[in-house]
């Protein structure tokens, strides 16, 4: 049985482990055999135990929190490719797959480098990710994005993400969600689901929502929580509670941090907003179309590749304040639209993004790799 070494790099779960978890089982009736490396606490890793993966534990952050140098992080990946005996390596981000492709390359393991990011690389990192065997990207826009500026064009491949369709998929609201709230079952619920951060755009559905909530009974959920520490993020998070705190939107504006409830939430939503500036495949449109919520979504990234029929969702400039406020208020005032929106995203998550198919394109790439 071929034994795939998974190299992760956050603690947390974010829209990477969520897209590894969703496949892991799948993975395994295909006949391999998973091993994880990474942080050894927190919710990914608790996850992982859950499923029987087992864990060696390859920590990022030394003790007291600072990231480990380059080459510590190389040799310690070394120790563990020795220990382990892979019979390839899947470095699961962006990150890992940078660390992880001079040593892969050195050491003769195939190797599978994931990226799901579209951000600007440097050359070296550029050069490092190229030392895999082959990389895998999560929507034609990352694809796009890595190899016109210097990625290996030959040994880049698209993977969409795969979503679990019965844990994802309509219900009607239980209401639950308002009474934890102290809500009536009157106001509709528009949630934004994601890492609190610039790349999210926030501002931008703050800003429509202040329109939007004029004549309307409306309240807007906030579910996630602002990883970075650098001072632009603080003050970035810092400006969208004084916008949710001011009038009009005072009182209707929840933040709820991180949930480990998002597949009954969706549920609860009339509408589920990505204001986003950038977005390789957002994970929630996935969950949100496969759960049959009416989405609304700038055209960035790897967006309009969910919603490639053009009909599944309703699909906005980035940064247009004007376009959002009148994607929302038309949804929020018409039941025939939203009904026709909810059910053409569930079969657009149905026909392209199931994780069995996901599980079984990658399970491909596995093979390749291996003869």
């Amino acid at each position: 049985m071929p034994r795939i070494l998974i190299l992760y790099e956050y603690a947390t779960l974010n829209g990477g482990e969520h897209s590894l978890l969703a496949i892991v089982d799948h993975v395994r009736r295909e006949g391999f055999e998973l091993v994880a490396a990474g942080p050894s606490h927190g919710p990914f890793a608790r996850r992982l135990a859950e499923q029987a993966v087992a864990l060696i534990s390859f920590e990022i952050h030394s003790v007291s929190g600072i990231r480990r140098s380059q080459d510590e992080l190389r040799g310690q990946l070394r120790e563990v490719l020795t220990g382990s005996a892979p019979d390839l390596l899947h470095a699961n981000s962006l990150s890992m797959s940078r660390l992880s492709g001079p040593v892969v390359q050195q050491m003769c393991v195939p190797s599978i480098g994931h990226v799901r990011d579209i951000v600007k690389l440097s050359a070296a990192a550029i050069a490092d990710v190229n030392c895999h065997t082959r990389i895998i990207a999560v929507s034609q826009a990352t694809r796009s994005w890595h190899v016109a500026h210097g990625m290996s064009e030959e040994k880049t491949h698209v993977v969409y993400n795969g979503v679990d369709l019965n844990k994802f998929q309509p219900r009607p609201a239980t209401g639950y969600l308002h009474d934890e709230l102290g809500l009536p079952r009157s106001p509709h619920l528009v949630g934004a689901i994601g890492q609190i951060g610039m790349r999210k755009g926030l501002d931008i559905l703050f800003k429509a929502a202040e329109r939007v909530v004029e004549g309307r009974d409306v309240h807007f959920i906030i579910v996630g929580q602002r990883h970075s520490q650098k001072r632009e993020a603080s003050e970035y998070e810092a400006e969208l509670r004084r916008l949710a705190g001011d009038t009009p939107l005072a009182g209707r504006v929840h933040f709820l941090g991180t949930r480990d409830d998002i597949d009954r939430m969706l549920n609860e939503l009339t509408l589920l907003v990505h204001a986003a500036r950038q977005e390789p495949l957002g994970r929630v449109l996935l969950e949100g179309a496969a759960a049959g919520v009416p989405i609304i979504a700038t055209d960035v990234g790897g967006t309009r590749e969910i919603f490639s029929d053009g009909k599944s969702a309703r699909i906005i400039p980035s940064e247009s304040v004007d376009e959002l406020a009148k994607a929302m208020g038309d949804l929020l005032d018409s039941v025939e639209l939203q009904r026709e929106l909810s059910m053409t995203a569930r079969q657009c998550a149905i026909d392209t993004f199931a994780a069995p198919s996901a599980a079984a394109a990658l399970v491909e790439h596995y093979r390749e790799c291996l003869t």
